[in-house]
Formats: structure tokens, sequence, C-alpha cells
């Protein structure tokens, strides 16, 4: 569905370039057959976008002359999943297009009906960037996001249902203060009034999240901001694996490369030790890959075992 809306979206701005788009171009530059780009005409007339075409050989589309457009029309699934790509895209997951997705983003909620921008607005500005910083991900409902996001913005006790690590299923009552997003992960910072103290939330984790009514007076986050609350508590949970790399490369280049996952620590002009943590030995493997320089593993022994392994696989290759 939000992949079917961003094609939409771009298929709108090339149409409202004011030029006429051959039929067979337009598909190109979409990435689409003929027949789905048929369909995304008929659905962009559905919401009342005046598209004409022209049959033939040398067919093709363009917006009628002076038409007014009506806002884009999307549900609440699709509006949410496109904000948050392109808040990903801002904060700099791909790089090279952080800034122009900060104007299409801007741009996206200028469109937005009124009751659907109030939500995207609510979620940007209560949102603390953090890095995509890993691999991992984790679906979420949008749902879940908007409402966590209102009652933060509006210091709205927040009541819902959270399943811990181990399974357990618990009932919260809450304060919530900010939603964090790290390593393509979604927080929730929140004061629990249950346990009278601050804690974090996976937000894949939690469920039927309900405003009570009641308002309260923010407190003060025994941190310098949501974001290192989180990082702070992650860096407490316990990892199998603590990996040292002495690396022949310069310490500024290695921690261009990898510093964001790791500890960088200058030997000398030619050389650093490299430290990570981490419950799989996959992700440094794949770290000490992208150095383009020789290494030699400290710890942990298995380590040694994982590269040989997949060398033995790459060699098969």
């Amino acid at each position: 569905m939000a992949n079917t809306s961003a094609r939409t979206l771009r298929l709108l701005s090339l149409l409202q370039t004011h030029r006429y788009w051959p039929g067979t171009e337009l598909a190109e530059r979409l990435e689409v057959s003929a027949r789905t780009l048929r369909r995304d005409i008929d659905r962009l007339r559905e919401l009342g976008y005046p598209v004409e075409a022209q049959r033939g050989v040398d067919g093709g589309y363009q917006l009628a002359a002076g038409a007014a457009l009506p806002p884009l029309v999307i549900d609440d699934e699709e509006a949410v999943a496109l904000a948050v790509g392109l808040q990903a895209a801002a904060q700099g997951a791909v790089e090279g297009i952080a800034e122009s997705s900060v104007r299409v983003l801007a741009k996206v909620v200028q469109v937005m009906p009124a009751r659907l921008r109030r939500r995207i607005d609510a979620l940007r500005a209560m949102t603390v960037p953090a890095g995509w910083d890993g691999p991992a991900r984790a679906d979420v409902d949008p749902g879940v996001l908007t409402a966590v996001a209102l009652a933060c913005r509006d210091s709205e006790q927040l009541r819902f249902s959270y399943t811990a690590a181990n399974g357990q299923q618990t009932d919260r009552h809450t304060e919530p203060h900010r939603l964090v997003c790290l390593g393509r992960r979604w927080y929730l910072v929140a004061y629990d009034l249950t346990r009278h103290d601050w804690r974090s939330f996976r937000a894949d984790r939690l469920t039927a999240p309900q405003g009570t009514g009641a308002r309260f007076r923010p407190r003060d986050l025994p941190a310098a901001d949501a974001a290192a609350f989180v990082r702070a508590g992650l860096d407490n949970l316990p990892r199998p694996y603590r990996v040292e790399v002495l690396v022949d490369a310069p310490a500024e280049t290695v921690r261009e490369r990898i510093g964001k996952w790791s500890t960088v620590e200058q030997v000398d002009a030619e050389h650093c030790r490299v430290h990570m943590t981490a419950d799989s030995l996959n992700w440094p493997t794949m770290a000490l890959g992208v150095l383009d320089a020789d290494f030699r593993v400290l710890n942990p022994p298995e380590l040694l075992d994982q590269i040989h392994n997949w060398g033995a696989r790459f060699n098969r290759a």
C-alpha cells in the first residue's frame, strides 16, 4: 500500500511539471508497466485530479491546464508510512538525499487533509532522531506511532499493553515523553507511573495505546535527551560478543567507515584498534569487510571461525 502511494505521489509530481508525457517515457520514469501506469492514472482521476490522455502509439498524459488540484487523499497508514520513510531519509538514512527529503516531506504534509496533517505534525515534532545505525528492522503499527505521538505532544497520560522480550505481557500507565528512532526501531520514552521510574518501550511491542484524558506536567528526563536515554539503556543490555580487532589503517579512515557502530582507538599513524559489541557475529564480519584494509582479530576466537567460513563460501562462489 505504501509503495503504491509513494509512486502515486511521484506520478503527480511529474504531471505537475505542466509538460506532456508520452506514456512509454512516463512508465520508464516510474519503472512500471504501461498497464500499471494506467491504473495509477485512474487512481489519480478517482481522487479528483484532472488527467488528460491522448490515445494511440504516441499517446501520453498531462494535467488539464488551469485545473485546481484537490488535496491528496490517502489513508492514515499510507500517510504515516510516507512520513516515516521521508523522515528517515531526511535523517541521513540514504546518503545524499537528506536535504531533498526535507523539502519533499514538507510538500507531502501540505497536501494532506487537516486531520492527517495533525497526526503527522505530531509524529515529526515528538520524534527524536538518533541515527539509523544498525541492520535490524521492526514492523510498527502506524496507528500506534500516531497515537503515542499525539499523547506526547498533548502531555496526556497513556495506557497500553506491553510485551517484554521474554513474552510476558503487562499493562502500563505512563506519562509519555518522546518517540526515538534508533537502529531502525522506534522507542517510546516515558515515565512509568506504576514503577515510579523512567522507562523506554519498543514501539513494535506496544499495543492498544489509549489516552486517559488526564494531563500532566512534564518531568525532567535523567539524560541529555530521549535518544541518549534509549542509547544508555541499550548499552546496558548484555551482549554475548565483544569484538576487538587491530586494523592496518588510520583511525580517522576507519571512523569514517564504521565509526557509528564501533569504538576506534588510534595505535599509531597507520594502525588502530576497533571494539564492537554484538549479539551476532554477522554484523561485525560485514563491518570489517567494508574497511578495505587488512586486520587481525584479537577477540573473540569465534570471529576467526566466522571469517574462515565466509571466506570459504566466497571462494566457492
